[in-house]
């Protein structure tokens, strides 16, 4: 018993810590756009519930710098009008087309149309958890801007300060309890620049070339359960060393919930209590008055002690004795009466133990079902971190679409790959090449759109070779344009004119000169063309698409260097929800534990059976003794000779009595009072305070506000800004 009560602070701390593990996993960081019904659902399905994640962009050092609010508004009942409250500014529905009235109270009326509302906002409200990040180097205090580039043993150190707590009634007095935040911080590290790294409550996972590392604390909740220090502490800040090459820290992300306390009923287990505590006082009574007894037949062992030592005076002061051992004999009778009761009642309370011991084990029973049940949440902060991705993703799909770049939408398995595509495609060279050809493009079919007129004078000219050739095989040494003249001016015979027209209009029509005509057209398009291409403003607009695209291609880069970041994250995430299993398989240990522990209380139950067959066996005894002693004067001569052996047997009978009844005490003592001390004590007042913890964590269930009727649920995701080196 005496160990059940100094391992009781451990096997709590164990508890909470597999608690504080499964529940982080239970809780998923909502997104915009989140069309999972399955997290953080209402408890009544037909009931309109918020589901709010809070956004802190803060600095390297933790200084909040941004509160952007996300909320989802689910609508089970399909309600046409939905009224929310909520203090956010600048809010925008960013998943449909409903709308909403905002009155004086701050409440949003909605415009629901049967639909779950998807909106976000701004907020300048302080957040009820404090995030502080501090950094060592070398044991020196140092700020981000100094640290970044340096090289040498690093701290991190990230403390939490809650001031979210309600004023609540525990054990009949006024106790401030806080709100238990759960804060989960952690952060992916590259390999080659940090090494040897450690986290004082966390875990640290390396897969070769990044260390993933992870640790959580509980600001306030060690106030809440005012145990004492010695017994279990709750840390409220995680510590981060390693040695560092180079400093660089991209970011850290930290998740605060408090979902632990929310979803665990503590309010069954006082009939439990009260019920182990009834046998528990039963098992206090039969053991006095079964001490009492012992003591009773010591006092009368020890008389018959005394006056069977005149035995050895002589045989006249032996008939004086025997009456007085037949006094004594009759007292040893009644103590062993009492002693016979006393076992009957030991025998009783030890059966009410072994029910007691029984309702513990059942209740370790249902801690182990309970731990399996978080065990299977896992799934959730996976899908929480997913939701997280995806939103990143929707966000980057958004800005390469408002770019002007067309893409595939972006996956967790083809961000790599399309976004590697668009990079390749922004190339300086194959930027160039398309400008190139779209100038090109541009130019020809500008110049191809003047191709008729271009044609027309071509023909003009071919017309006016031929005319010359017609002209000079005539004899008539002129030009088209002096033959054009004079015949205008009559000097030529009209009957000449029409031989010579008739030449020109024959040639005109044959296929070398419709070739020609060809040739000489396309000739002059593509002079042109390769004229315009040359021109200074042409040659801007290439240079200019150069350009433009090798901005593009620089954000392009950097986003993808921060979605692999997150994405590095992600794949921690899912590495460290595959050790949940182990604290499922502590908890299933701990079961099997309180097992034995009820089969050790079967055992006590048949030892006391067997003490109480021998106490009854000892009153028939002592009866027997008691009747004896009225025929010990006839025997007096006889015992003369064996008065010896008879002192030294009451003298055996004395001694085992004493140590009997020393016994009863050390079982008191050392077994039934600290059972009893560690059921009014530890586990009455921890309890009280368990559900204390539980209803403030219940009643905290939106940091914007929730509408009348309205269930609720809220997350923080606190995002600190990088640091990168010079």
């Amino acid at each position: 018993m005496d160990k059940i009560k100094r391992y009781m602070p451990k096997a709590l701390s164990l508890l909470l810590a597999f608690t504080i593990i499964c529940s982080v996993t239970a809780t998923a960081a909502y997104t915009a756009g989140a069309e999972s019904s399955g997290t953080g659902s209402a408890s009544d399905n037909s009931k309109v519930s918020k589901q709010e994640t809070v956004y802190v962009i803060a600095d390297a050092e933790g200084n909040p710098d941004k509160v952007i609010v996300s909320d989802w508004i689910k609508n089970p009942a399909k309600l046409d009008k939905i009224s929310d409250k909520t203090d956010l500014k600048d809010i925008k529905n960013i998943k449909g087309d409903e709308k909403y009235t905002l009155n004086g109270d701050n409440m949003c009326i909605w415009d629901a149309q049967g639909n779950d509302i998807y909106y976000q906002g701004t907020s300048k409200k302080d957040i009820p958890v404090d995030l502080s990040v501090s950094y060592r180097l070398d044991g020196k205090s140092v700020t981000p801007k100094e640290l970044a580039g340096k090289s040498g043993r690093v701290t991190m150190r990230f403390d939490y300060n809650n001031k979210q707590y309600e004023n609540v009634t525990v054990n009949g007095k006024k106790t401030k309890i806080y709100v238990p935040f759960v804060m989960l911080s952690g952060m992916i590290l590259d390999n080659e620049k940090f090494s040897n790294v450690t986290v004082n409550n966390g875990k640290v996972i390396n897969d070769g070339s990044h260390t993933v590392v992870a640790g959580f604390a509980t600001p306030g909740l060690e106030e809440d359960l005012a145990l004492e220090s010695e017994d279990i502490e709750f840390p409220n800040y995680v510590e981060i060393k390693a040695d560092v090459k180079d400093f660089e820290l991209t970011t850290t992300m930290t998740l605060a919930t408090n979902d632990v306390f929310s979803d665990i009923d503590f309010t069954k287990a006082d009939e439990k209590i009260e019920s182990l505590d009834k046998k528990l006082d039963k098992l206090t009574d039969a053991t006095d008055k079964l001490i009492d007894g012992s003591s009773k037949l010591y006092k009368g062992l020890s008389t018959l002690l005394d006056k069977s030592g005149q035995l050895i005076s002589g045989v006249k002061s032996l008939v004086k004795g025997a009456k007085q051992l037949s006094g004594g004999a009759s007292q040893l009778d009644k103590g062993a009466g009492k002693l016979n009761k006393g076992a009957g009642k030991l025998d009783k309370g030890a059966g009410s133990l072994k029910v007691g011991i029984n309702t513990l084990k059942n209740g370790v029973a249902q801690l182990a079902s309970g731990l399996s049940t978080l065990s299977s949440n896992s799934y959730t902060l996976n899908s929480g971190a997913k939701q997280v991705f995806e939103s990143l993703l929707s966000t980057a799909d958004a800005q390469i679409a408002a770019a002007g770049v067309k893409a595939d939408k972006l996956t967790i398995d083809n961000y790599d790959e399309v976004l590697s595509g668009i990079t390749g495609s922004l190339s300086e060279e194959s930027v160039k090449k398309l400008a190139y050809n779209t100038a090109l493009e541009t130019v020809t079919s500008t110049v191809k759109a003047q191709e008729e007129l271009i044609r027309t004078q071509v023909e003009a000219a071919v017309k006016a070779q031929v005319i010359e050739g017609v002209l000079a095989k005539s004899g008539m040494e002129m030009t088209a344009e002096q033959y054009s003249a004079a015949a205008a001016a009559g000097t030529i015979d009209d009957a000449v004119q029409a031989q010579i027209n008739a030449a020109v209009e024959q040639q005109m029509r044959s296929d070398a000169i419709k070739n020609t005509i060809n040739e000489k057209t396309n000739a002059q398009i593509q002079s042109l063309i390769d004229e315009n291409m040359k021109t200074d403003a042409v040659q801007a607009q290439i240079n200019a698409a150069v350009e433009k695209a090798k901005s593009g291609a620089t954000a392009i880069s950097e986003l993808k260097t921060q979605l692999d970041s997150y994405n590095k994250f992600y794949q921690g995430v899912l590495s460290y929800t595959g050790g949940v299993d182990s604290a499922k398989a502590g908890a299933d240990k701990l079961n099997s534990g309180s097992q034995q522990l009820y089969k050790g209380a079967g055992d006590l139950k048949s030892g006391t059976k067997s003490l109480k067959k021998g106490a009854k066996d000892l009153k028939k005894g002592t009866k027997a003794l008691s009747e004896g002693t009225i025929t010990l004067a006839d025997g007096v001569k006889k015992l003369a000779g064996g008065s010896d052996a008879l002192v030294g047997g009451v003298k055996q009978l004395k001694d085992g009595s004493l140590t009997l009844n020393s016994g009863l005490k050390t079982y008191k003592e050392q077994g039934v009072k600290k059972l009893v001390d560690l059921v009014d004590g530890d586990v009455k007042g921890l309890l009280c305070r368990l559900k204390a913890i539980s209803k403030v964590s219940s009643d905290y269930k939106s940091f914007t506000g929730t509408g009348s009727g309205m269930d609720g649920k809220v997350d923080f995701i606190y995002k600190t800004d990088s640091i990168k080196s010079k």
